[in-house]
């Protein structure tokens, strides 16, 4: 009798478990649990609970690594601001006092002692080259005065003032690229380029926190597992030592049912384990650093691992991943840069054949000394021409001046440009020798992770199966045990079997939620490292 109230209570013991796994493993909506394998918490830490969506969001927002990755696009920003600087005016001024004194030469010198000369000059000028086909121009104002003793001199002071423009433009070398704009196309492919790279790293980083949070959410529902095992080997074990009691069981057959609940222990142990190491994984992903309790913190999945059946377009896919996959786009915009640089080198090797106009004006004011007959004549009088009226002789072109040049070069062997252009077109036949493998590589990682998405689906059929059978294998263990048609063995042997196929379940169910993952992310960032060996398939060697 007291055999049979102790059968009847395991009995309801293990139907709970199963009815228990049932509702977490079920074919209507497979999840992993999550409150019931939570390990305690410390008194006193914090405790976050988190969805995979905010999750996501946070690190975007939190992420050091997003952060670092955030300051390229600004730093390109300061390198096309620095190229451009080559297009801004340079302003120069000149001031000029020359106080000088020197022995007359001749009879004509203008004076039998000495001559005396004072100037000073004040001028300004800019020049600058321009945006357009690679010309420069220049603009100079000068201003003077100047004193003599010097007899033959019609001006004393002397003011002169003059203007001077000048425009010089390539004909064929410089004329469609020259360095300044070639520089320039260069670092504004690479400002975009380091905006693609951004959005990778935003990609990458939003699938590793995903999976970091599936790895989560199966350490938890591991550890709910391993419980519920360890749970059923104590049972056993209890009932084990009722028997020996009561006599119908020897002692030594407790011993292995106490090295059942010892190994379950161990497992119980590393499956807590597996959560801080998970807990810590997502944590550096998610959160920065610098909060207090970044360590301390622990999270709390809310939304369970469902299982959701998708359509995978295998070829649909491909397309996408060959337009829109970030290391492809950063390949094409290479390509463009070496293009940039193949017209640039082959505009070098063209003769240099530059045309300039000049444009001057000039006036001369002061104090004009009216003389009479003879040489020289006796200063009669004097006429005082003001500074502006110079200027404005020189501003009206009462004086004008126009020079027009034409200036050619050609190297005489062969040239350095040459060489420049054959190693471009050597690298630009390299870049698209490279394109095409890297496309087909994304051709075959994305098939590779619709695979796994199809095969990870086929994996939580298979495994649910397995998982209900295994728990009809030990109901009947535990009825032929209790028939007394078998040994403590087998039993013992069926719930390590339900075990296995619980997290076998789990596995499942995680590894296809994280193959979707990949499987979308795959079509717009590289994953980087190959399929490799999940977090889940670690544990579960572990």
């Amino acid at each position: 009798m007291r055999v049979d109230m102790r059968f009847r209570a395991r009995m309801v013991l293990v139907t709970g478990v199963l009815a228990g796994s049932v509702l977490a493993f079920g074919p209507s909506a497979v999840h992993a649990q999550t409150a019931a394998g939570q390990p305690a918490v410390a008194p006193g830490s914090p405790v976050r609970r988190l969805g995979i969506d905010e999750a996501v969001a946070t690190a975007i927002e939190q992420n050091l690594d997003l952060q670092v990755q955030r300051l390229n696009p600004q730093l390109q920003d300061l390198s096309v601001a620095q190229v451009k600087t080559a297009y801004t005016p340079i302003f120069t001024t000149n001031l000029n006092l020359v106080d000088q004194t020197q022995p007359p030469s001749s009879f004509l010198s203008g004076n039998s002692s000495q001559i005396t000369n004072g100037r000073s000059a004040f001028d300004f000028g800019i020049s600058a080259p321009t945006k357009w086909h690679g010309g420069d121009y220049q603009v100079g104002w000068n201003n003077g005065r100047t004193t003599t003793n010097n007899i033959f001199t019609n001006f004393d002071p002397q003011l002169t003032s003059s203007i001077s423009l000048t425009y010089t433009q390539p004909l064929l070398k410089n004329f469609k690229i020259d360095g300044t704009r070639q520089q320039l196309l260069v670092s504004q492919k690479n400002r975009e380029i380091s905006d693609v790279q951004l959005q990778q790293s935003v990609t990458t980083t939003s699938r590793n926190v995903r999976n970091a949070y599936y790895d989560l959410m199966y350490a938890i529902g591991n550890l709910n597992v391993q419980r519920q095992s360890l749970e059923l080997a104590q049972q056993s074990l209890k009932d084990n030592k009722a028997r020996v009691e009561i006599g119908t069981m020897a002692p030594i057959d407790i011993v292995q049912a106490e090295a059942e609940v010892a190994t379950r222990e161990e497992s119980v142990i590393l499956a807590e384990a597996a959560i801080d190491r998970t807990q810590d994984a997502l944590r550096t992903l998610v959160y920065n650093p610098a909060a207090p309790d970044f360590w301390t913190l622990r999270i709390e999945p809310t939304e369970p691992v469902v299982f959701q059946p998708m359509v995978v377009d295998v070829d649909g896919a491909v397309k996408n991943a060959l337009t829109q996959r970030t290391d492809i786009s950063v390949a094409r915009k290479n390509l463009e840069s070496t293009d940039v640089n193949i017209r640039y080198f082959q505009n070098q090797t063209m003769p240099g054949l530059d045309a300039s106009l000049n444009y001057g004006a000039q006036a001369i004011g002061g104090t004009a000394f009216i003389r009479g007959p003879g040489f020289p004549g006796a200063v009669i009088g004097s006429a005082e021409k003001s500074y502006g009226s110079t200027l404005g002789e020189v501003l009206q072109g009462d004086f004008p001046s126009w020079t027009f040049a034409l200036n050619f070069s050609y190297p005489i062997g062969n040239a350095n440009s040459e060489a420049q252009l054959a190693r471009a077109k050597l690298q630009d036949s390299q870049a698209k020798k490279q394109l095409e493998s890297l496309e087909l590589q994304v051709t075959s990682q994305v098939r590779e992770y619709a695979r796994q998405v199809t095969t990870n689906a086929k994996r939580v059929d298979a495994t649910r199966v397995s998982r209900v059978l295994a728990e009809r294998r030990l109901e009947a263990e535990e009825k032929k045990f209790q028939a007394g048609m078998t040994s403590s063995f087998f039993v013992l042997q069926a719930q390590r079997d339900l075990n296995v196929a619980r997290n076998n379940e789990l596995s499942a169910l995680v590894e296809y939620a994280k193959s979707r993952v990949n499987y979308q992310t795959v079509q717009q960032a590289p994953l980087g490292g190959g399929s490799g060996v999940s977090t889940v398939q670690q544990q579960q060697q572990q």
